[in-house]
């Protein structure tokens, strides 16, 4: 906590430039048939991405399930390699850096995993859950490293008299603040949440997101929040990206997002979330999709979304869109974003 604080003011200077840059990522599985194993094609899960996350800011990453956000996640810290592309963390290329050097990398990025229950080591207690990070990671003795786990218990608001207990001692909520508290146990600077709410109570999934933000703002976290829920990522994000298919098709400061989308998916999205208003919900109009989202492993050609999207033209069917700003940081990618 000392050295988080003593660096404080710099990391204040230097708020707003990016923390990390995404350039063309992709992550394609093999499709492997036959005896010798042979590769028939590929799951396109992640299918050229472009982002900055600035440093300081959450930055909300929604979806669909299946549209590649949990793999884009996983190749930016390097637990999938990527095929190709860039993520650029501070001036490092994740993608082709030694594995010693990522070793390092680790303690300053870290993941908060979906389910807390499969996440956490049923046979270690969770003293011994997030003290793991400290014996690999760094030269605490045994009462410096408990005297940490202690303070991390309290800072994610856990009782540290109970650190000898057993992951299923604790209720969905209160493991995945043991997830949390092992997450930032090494004092990171960046943060991938995968839909850390998602498997959690609703009346839980608040006050893990008002934890959350707590602790970056005590800590100086920077997050890419992954989820599919539009209400709780409009409650926390600074920015959200939209995904489908494996590709970004909308990014934009998070009102901005919520009140003026300009991609038909963005907007179909946005229509499927209640209002809290029984009037403006009664009365507003739904965008409704037909269809499924097609395989990754055979997307059609042309704009990903063109099979489901109501303003599609043989256009959209035979020319890929350009991912483009229409101003104020508001990408995009629609041939005709500007009539939206």
């Amino acid at each position: 906590m000392t050295d988080i604080a003593a660096g404080s003011t710099a990391t204040a200077a230097r708020k707003g430039e990016a923390i990390l840059t995404v350039t063309d990522l992709k992550k394609h599985f093999p499709i492997m048939k036959g005896v010798f194993r042979k590769q028939v094609g590929a799951v396109r899960a992640v299918d050229g991405v472009t982002f900055d996350v600035y440093r300081g800011e959450t930055l909300g990453l929604v979806g669909e399930s299946g549209s590649g956000k949990s793999t884009t996640g996983r190749v930016i810290l390097q637990l999938d390699k990527a095929t190709s592309g860039s993520a650029n963390y501070e001036g490092e290329e994740l993608t082709t850096v030694s594995g010693n050097r990522m070793r390092e990398l680790r303690k300053e990025m870290q993941m908060i995993f979906q389910d807390p229950h499969a996440s956490l080591n049923p046979r270690m207690t969770v003293a011994s859950i997030i003290g793991e990070p400290l014996v690999e990671n760094s030269t605490m003795n045994k009462e410096d490293r408990r005297k940490r786990i202690d303070e991390l218990l309290s800072l994610v608001g856990l009782d540290p008299t109970h650190a000898n207990r057993y992951p299923h001692e604790f209720s969905g909520g209160q493991r995945q603040r043991i997830g949390i508290a092992r997450a930032i146990a090494l004092n990171p600077k960046f943060i991938v949440c995968d839909e850390p709410i998602a498997a959690l109570d609703v009346s839980i999934q608040a006050q893990v997101v008002n934890l959350l933000k707590d602790l970056q703002e005590e800590l100086e976290l920077t997050y890419l929040f992954i989820s599919h829920d539009l209400s709780m990522v409009r409650h926390i994000a600074d920015r959200v990206a939209v995904m489908y298919l494996g590709n970004l098709v909308e990014l934009a400061q998070v009102d901005e997002l919520y009140d003026n989308p300009r991609h038909p998916y963005t907007q179909a999205l946005n229509s499927a979330v209640p209002l809290p208003d029984p009037v403006l919900e009664a009365t507003r109009q739904r965008v409704i999709l037909e269809g499924d989202i097609p395989s990754p492993a055979n997307p059609p050609p042309g704009c990903v979304f063109s099979t489901r999207c109501p303003i599609s033209t043989e256009k959209c069917s035979a020319e890929v869109p350009v991912w483009r700003d229409l101003g104020d940081n508001h990408w995009v990618s629609c041939h005709f974003a500007e009539m939206t």
